[in-house]
């Protein structure tokens, strides 16, 4: 493990799996610290689970995100279970995915409450889906926005299908907008809120619209700051919600998982219940990521102070700056690389 940092944020990089952990960020005089760790030791993870679940915090960078056996990996993929050679910001994956070597820069600024993240694949073959994998704590829950969606869908199944191991509250698989999802019981709920429900595992992916450049995600914690995701949604289209709120009853989980969001930004089409691939491709949308000479996939997350606990009405970026301002009107301006995603 080894220490980033720049004046205002500091972050640690984890060379196993390549998990970004405890990032904490000075602001207006207050640390804002919304990265989740997961409570249990590594000896209490069975041994056929997915590397990764023994160390599970922060942010870590999936390819293929979810079912990684076309690559004869793990959950999720060598860059979330394989080992990250390099130091300073710098690194590179010991194992190919998909044939692709990758490498990963991280970088941090002066006073911007960002992580600036680059993933650079060289060579390989076929497609892949990708996403980053951050995790938000959320014990005294929180607020979500969105940039402008198409809609949100469950996957065909429930994270957990046999009762004896967890439950779900959403109804699955279900296609309709963020504020009125429908439930597994009946009725619908507003996932702007989190928790949805006591003691329940979900997962759901948002839909940026189509033509939309910029996209971003905020989460107004009650702690008093805001999480941000940051992406352009032309390239990264898909913004995956995991609920994990005390749902899985079997270890290591043991229904002590709680007040965790996940915020997954990412592109591929396997955990759309409904839609598949084609919503994707009629509205321009990319499907997966295309390997074969090079390709980048750009992401930025930072946390600011944020009192109010509202959720978040507008974000726009301008030169060297970012404009976040609330739906009771807060407003703050940061410092910001604009030029980043462009």
């Amino acid at each position: 493990m080894e220490i980033l940092q720049a004046r205002g944020i500091r972050v640690e990089f984890h060379h196993q799996g390549g998990a970004i952990a405890n990032l904490q960020v000075q602001d207006q005089g207050q640390t804002s610290a919304p990265l989740h760790r997961a409570p249990w030791a590594a000896d209490e993870v069975p041994a056929t689970a997915p590397p990764h679940q023994a160390w599970l915090k922060g942010d870590f960078f999936c390819a293929p995100f979810g079912d990684g056996s076309n690559d004869h990996a793990p959950l999720h993929g060598w860059t979330a279970n394989g080992d990250w050679e390099g130091q300073a910001g710098h690194y590179r994956l010991t194992r190919k995915v998909m044939g692709a070597e990758v490498t990963k820069t991280l970088r941090l600024q002066d006073e911007h409450p960002f992580i600036y993240q680059s993933h650079v694949f060289t060579g390989g073959f076929g497609a892949v889906p990708v996403a980053n994998h951050a995790m938000i704590a959320l014990p005294q829950g929180g607020r979500i926005t969105t940039s402008a969606l198409r809609w949100c869908e469950t996957p065909a199944t429930a994270p957990e299908s046999d009762p004896a191991h967890g439950r779900s509250a959403l109804a699955y698989p279900a296609r309709a907008p963020l504020q009125a999802f429908p439930l597994a019981g009946g009725g619908t709920v507003d996932l702007g809120h989190y928790p949805l429900a006591p003691a329940h595992e979900d997962f759901v992916t948002a839909i940026a619209a189509p033509g939309l450049a910029f996209g971003w995600t905020a989460v107004a914690r009650a702690s008093g700051d805001l999480f941000l995701s940051l992406r352009r949604a032309d390239r990264l289209p898909l913004t995956m919600f995991w609920h994990s709120n005390g749902g899985r009853f079997y270890a290591p989980w043991s229904s002590r998982h709680t007040g965790v969001l996940g915020v997954e930004e990412g592109v591929g089409h396997a955990l759309l219940g409904l839609s598949g691939k084609e919503a994707l491709a009629a509205a321009g949308q990319p499907t997966a990521l295309d390997l074969g000479g090079t390709q980048t996939v750009r992401h930025i997350i930072g946390s600011i102070h944020w009192p109010t606990a509202a959720p978040v009405a507008s974000i726009t970026p301008g030169p060297g700056s970012l404009t976040i301002t609330g739906q009771d009107g807060t407003t703050r301006t940061v410092p910001f690389d604009d030029t980043f995603l462009a």
